[in-house]
This record gives structure tokens, C-alpha cells and sequence, in this order.
């Protein structure tokens, strides 16, 4: 017997994960998949292919009707490459149709929320805020990429505390902890600023991301330097946000991202929004079941559906 199948994908430049879902909203397969981000290198088009088949290979009968890629950059530039790097994936399958490209913005949304309208704030390794309505983003704030905004994402955090050890080292700025967790985390001796600047520059801004985790834990443990970081990260996302005009007494915000997950930036960013009276902020599930709560959207299943899914776990 056939089953009728609706699929949600969401791919960034580091993981691609594909879910295949009933049209009431039951997780039927997943597949997991490397990035599938145009920018990234590699092949895209076959990162995506291999999360649909993972989704659908122990799905006997599986008859797919509706389907929402969301891919990181289609919102931008990359919107007409995106679309057809899903459908070399889609075709490579022999799947009738097309699937519907988003952009990952959406679709974080969507993973927190199946409500019609609301905010979204992303802070990962980038940094973005957006207001969403019928699964389409119709306003956003920063999302500039590290060189010229992303501010309070992991990039932001860890070359804001990059620079406040520098400034240490050179008398610029106050002790902190920050010269000696920075530079075990880099490899270098801790007090030469020559050779922490060096290891800086050597790496790849998203790589550089990764030491943001070093600069919650300094803030965490009262480091004066990493707390006055920590506070301009969650300032900057508040006023991101803010932009996007989200709305209060209700109406659902939605955080995404590692940042934002857990650990004093999180923290403080969920106590500005309790001070602006907005409504308790959401978490944001699994990108993939974001991508299929729309294309369930788009099939014509009940919100009902959308909001079934969410409570899956997916690991």
C-alpha cells in the first residue's frame, strides 16, 4: 500500500538532515547528509541526495506530494543556484514534481513555531533576525556575514574576546582570563600576543567561531572583560530583533542557534525579552522538521500536524 509522504530538508554549510513525514505529522524516516552550502565547495547537489534517500529508504510505497528545502543562502544571491541544486537532487531520485526552496531563516521559524506569524532571532555561527509570516521571511535585520555585521554570533564573540586579550597583552585593556583560555584553544603560549594574532589569522572566520564557547565560560566565571562582551553580544541581538518589529502579548519568537541554545548570552537575551513583555521565547527543534512542518503547510494538513511533529526528538 502506497504511503503518502510530505519531506522537509534544511542544509547549512556544515550538515544537511532530511526528514520524511506523514501528512499527520509523524516522523516516518530521516537522513543525515554533509553541507550542502553552495559556498562551501564540495558537490551540493549530492550532500542533498544522499539526506532525501536516507529519509526515504525504509519507507515502503513512499509517495512523495509536497516538499520545502530550506538551504542557507537562497534568500540572497544564491536563490537561483539553490533552486537548481534541488532539483538535480529531486530528479537524481526520479521524484515527481519539485520541492519548494526556502531559505533556512524560514524554516528556523518554522522548527519553533507553527504559528502563521512571528520573529525569529539566529545566532550561530552567524547572526540574523527576521519576521515570518506564511512560512516566508518578510523582514530582516543584519545577517551581513562577519566581515560586515552577524553581531552577537559565535564569529562576533570570539573576535570581540580576541580582542579584548589583545588589548590585555598590550595595556590597552584590563587583565583577563580570556589571554590564557584563547590561547590554549589556539595552541599558542599565552602571553604572546605576536603569536595569538598569528593563530587568529590563520583560520577561517567560521573556524573562529568555535572559541566562542571559551568566552561564555570566562563570563560565566565573573571575568570582567568576557562579561562586558557577553552583554554587547545579547545587546546586539536584542536590538537585531527589535528591528524586525516582533510582537508582544503572544505572538511567538523563536531562538536558533548554538549561541542562543544555552550558556550567559542566551541567558541575558531571554531576560531583555521578558523585559520588553514579549512572550515566552521558543526553541527552535530540528531544522529538518521545521522545512517539513511547511511543506505540511503547503499539502493542506492542520496546524495540528505542524505542531505533532515538533514534539519529536530527533538525534
Amino acid at each position: 500500500m502506497a504511503q503518502q509522504v510530505v519531506v522537509g530538508l534544511d542544509a547549512g554549510g556544515t550538515s544537511t538532515r532530511c526528514a520524511a513525514v506523514s501528512p499527520e505529522g509523524g516522523l516516518l524516516g530521516y537522513g543525515r547528509a554533509p553541507g550542502a552550502n553552495n559556498l562551501s565547495g564540495g558537490d551540493p547537489a549530492a550532500a542533498l541526495a544522499q539526506a532525501l534517500r536516507g529519509a526515504l529508504s525504509g519507507i515502503p510505497g513512499a509517495e512523495v506530494s509536497h516538499a520545502v528545502f530550506g538551504l542557507a543562502g537562497a534568500a540572497t544571491a544564491g536563490r537561483e543556484r539553490s533552486a537548481e541544486v534541488a532539483q538535480e537532487a529531486w530528479d537524481g531520485l526520479g521524484l515527481p514534481g519539485a520541492p519548494r526552496v526556502t531559505d533556512d531563516i524560514a524554516v528556523a521559524f518554522a522548527a519553533g513555531s507553527a504559528a502563521d506569524v512571528g520573529a525569529v532571532l539566529i545566532a550561530g555561527t552567524g547572526a540574523v533576525a527576521a519576521r515570518v509570516r506564511s512560512g516566508a521571511v518578510v523582514r530582516r535585520s543584519d545577517g551581513n556575514g562577519w566581515l560586515l555585521g552577524d553581531e552577537g554570533s559565535a564569529v562576533w564573540l570570539a573576535l570581540a574576546g580576541l580582542r579584548a586579550a589583545l588589548a590585555a597583552l598590550d595595556g590597552r585593556g584590563g587583565p583577563t582570563s580570556l589571554c590564557e583560555r584563547l590561547a590554549a584553544r589556539l595552541k599558542v603560549p599565552a602571553h604572546d600576543p605576536a603569536a595569538l594574532v598569528r593563530a587568529a589569522h590563520a583560520r577561517a572566520p567560521a573556524e573562529l567561531g568555535g572559541l566562542a564557547p571559551e568566552v561564555g565560560a570566562a563570563a560565566a566565571a565573573g571575568d570582567p572583560a568576557a562579561v562586558r562582551v557577553v552583554a554587547d553580544a545579547a545587546r546586539h541581538l536584542l536590538a537585531s530583533l527589535a528591528a524586525v518589529e516582533p510582537g508582544v502579548g503572544g505572538e511567538p519568537v523563536v531562538l536558533a542557534g548554538g549561541v542562543l541554545e544555552e550558556g550567559p548570552v542566551a541567558d541575558a537575551v531571554r531576560d531583555g525579552l521578558r523585559e520588553r513583555g514579549c512572550a515566552e521565547p521558543l526553541r527552535a527543534a530540528d531544522g529538518a522538521l521545521g522545512a517539513a512542518g511547511l511543506a505540511l503547510r503547503d499539502r493542506g494538513s492542520p496546524p495540528q500536524a505542524h505542531a505533532a511533529l515538533l514534539r519529536h526528538p530527533v538525534r
